[in-house]
């Protein structure tokens, strides 16, 4: 897989592609990422990128000119089928759009600076855009880095132990189960029993039972795909919380 980002700050990107599983996987040719700098495509001599918005306003628009160039520059590298705009009106990440970036052979990502692009960027070069949330930040180059890591996830390669990837967050379409490792007992505080039975099939049960409670407690949502044993499991936590609560009344 290839990606191509393009920027006016490389340096934020750079050093993080270096870093961890992401590096290595880079290292080993599992996947290219490739960092492009804007300014290298302005024409004049203090290599301006932005300019001031038509009509008035606060702040920069960044420019047709040196984004258009730096795109068409890709092609004898990248197919530029999907050219993705970061942009806080896109659609918001998930776990659904990684794997559909994962399938893809290469895509590019654009890190808008300032108030945004010219928006004959978005309608003539743009295919997508893609929001990491409803929030402000000053460029695209972070979001950049959480698409890069979090599709580097799902390539054949980069994670050593391919059940480390499955019990992730979302990959199954709900929270990861709680984690516990040595020792066995802290501060008072016993890991479950369970997790140190050796029963393999009871400790997949228990990491989707309690998986399923923190989806259910914190985005219930996510819970519109139940297999039918997560149906079983969520009647069991439902008798449990029922319980509980006459417990709690004696």
């Amino acid at each position: 897989m290839r990606i191509d980002i393009l920027t006016i700050f490389p340096e934020i990107i750079e050093g993080a592609l270096k870093a961890s599983l992401l590096g290595k996987a880079i290292e080993e040719g599992v996947m290219e990422v490739s960092v492009t700098d804007i300014r290298e495509f302005a024409t004049d001599r203090h290599r301006t990128v932005d300019d001031a918005p038509y009509g008035g306003g606060a702040g920069m628009v960044m420019k047709c000119g040196p984004l258009f160039a730096a795109i068409e520059s890709l092609k004898p590298r990248n197919s530029l089928e999907r050219v993705v705009l970061l942009s806080p009106q896109g659609r918001r990440l998930d776990q659904t759009v990684v794997r559909e970036l994962a399938s893809v052979p290469d895509f590019v990502l654009i890190c808008g600076r300032y108030e945004g692009v010219d928006d004959r960027v978005r309608t003539g070069l743009c295919t997508d855009e893609i929001s990491v949330g409803d929030y402000v930040l000053s460029g695209g180059e972070l979001p950049a880095l959480v698409i890069v890591e979090a599709v580097s996830r799902m390539l054949p390669g980069v994670i050593g132990n391919w059940e480390s990837v499955t019990t992730d967050s979302f990959y199954g379409g709900v929270f990861g189960p709680p984690q516990f490792t040595r020792p066995p007992e802290f501060r008072g505080v016993s890991a479950p029993e369970v997790l140190l039975s050796g029963n393999h099939a009871a400790i997949r049960r228990w990491r989707r039972k309690e998986a399923l409670r923190a989806t259910r407690e914190r985005r219930p949502e996510l819970l519109s795909a139940c297999t039918e044993e997560d149906r079983t499991l969520l009647a069991e936590l439902d008798r449990e919380e029922a319980e509980r609560e006459r417990e709690i009344e004696s």
